[in-house]
């Protein structure tokens, strides 16, 4: 496994690098070669991930485990919305990290006591936070892309990735296409959790379920103003990514305080 974590790792890097060669370089990058390679990383990376978490006591839920799953994921919501938008730029976000969390779940320890006996209500409320955080990350990269392009817009200076991403109102719709699915799936995340969890407010959930009631709030905001307020560009910039950072906490504040640091 760790073999094929540096071999994935090593994918996602070249793929990332003949990205960003073609966007220094203005010239597109072949499509074939960046989504075949891509797909191959995937795959590696899902045999390492899947490997990471399975135990004889259970599955590992812990942190360095989780990232690599949730890595995988997003991935994979890319791979399969770059088909459709104009998004391939993302990856040279998403496959660096990819690139870490591959390794790492292959190499770290688990520090968590595995997971056994999972219910079906469970397991929907795992799934579905794994699937919103994913698609609210894509998100967030879209969100900087966009904070990006009008930055430079409004300052009359084009250069470089911007002169090849399409145009600005065309990554907001994506940008707001992405906020939509994210919220569907954040709110049977927190849904689920209040139906199949025997207390979302106790102790060590509270901030995790406080949190990601923030978040939600803050994207059912954006796109309630969106609609009826016609709010875009840094007003969706700046509650997007607000919404993810109270999200990210709500999912990885307390494994990197209880698993890495303490530990």
């Amino acid at each position: 496994m760790v073999v094929t974590s540096f071999t994935a790792a090593a994918i996602y890097l070249l793929v990332a690098t003949l990205q960003y060669r073609s966007i220094r370089s203005q010239q597109p990058a072949s499509r074939t070669a960046i989504l075949s390679l891509s797909w191959m990383a995937l795959l590696l990376h899902a045999v390492c991930a899947i490997a990471a978490i399975q135990y004889a006591e259970g599955i590992n839920l812990g942190f360095f485990k989780i990232s690599a799953i949730i890595s995988l994921i997003i991935n994979l919501a890319f791979l399969l919305n770059v088909q459709w938008r104009p998004v391939q730029n993302l990856l040279i976000i998403l496959y660096p990290i990819a690139a870490i969390t591959v390794v790492t779940a292959s190499l770290a320890p688990g520090n968590q006591t595995p997971l056994h006996n999972l219910t079906g209500g469970m397991l929907l409320h795992i799934g579905s936070s794994i699937l919103a955080y994913a698609v609210l990350t894509l998100a967030a990269c879209q969100a900087g892309m966009v904070a990006l392009q009008d930055y430079q817009l409004r300052h009359r200076h084009p250069i470089g990735l911007v002169q090849i991403l399409p145009p600005l109102q065309v990554m907001e719709k994506i940008l707001f296409e992405m906020l939509w699915a994210g919220l569907l799936l954040l709110t049977l995340s927190i849904g689920s959790g209040m139906v199949f969890l025997e207390n979302m407010f106790a102790q060590q959930l509270a901030h995790k379920t406080v949190l990601s009631i923030c978040a939600w709030a803050l994207f059912a905001v954006l796109l309630w103003g969106h609609h009826q307020l016609g709010w875009r560009s840094q007003t969706a910039v700046r509650f997007t990514l607000t919404g993810f950072i109270a999200l990210m906490l709500a999912y990885f504040g307390s494994k990197l305080v209880l698993e890495v640091i303490l530990q």
